[in-house]
């Protein structure tokens, strides 16, 4: 996910993202704690994609 299409959501899309990425997170570290996440690099792509969403709601949240 791209920071450009992350600024175009609004405030409620943002928070619904931050939620499913989170949840998204949590799944791959219980997989990843049972042997079955075959994919690792995917945990680091889900935060890095968490770190974009809090930015962008901080950032809002300073405009306002």
């Amino acid at each position: 996910m791209k920071a450009k299409e992350i600024r175009e959501m609004s405030p409620v899309e943002l928070n619904g993202q931050l939620e499913t990425l989170k949840g998204e997170l949590f799944n791959l570290r219980f997989q990843q704690a049972t042997g079955q996440l075959e994919n690792t690099s995917r945990i680091k792509v889900v935060k890095r994609d968490i770190a974009r969403v809090k930015t962008v709601i901080h950032e809002n949240e300073k405009k306002a």
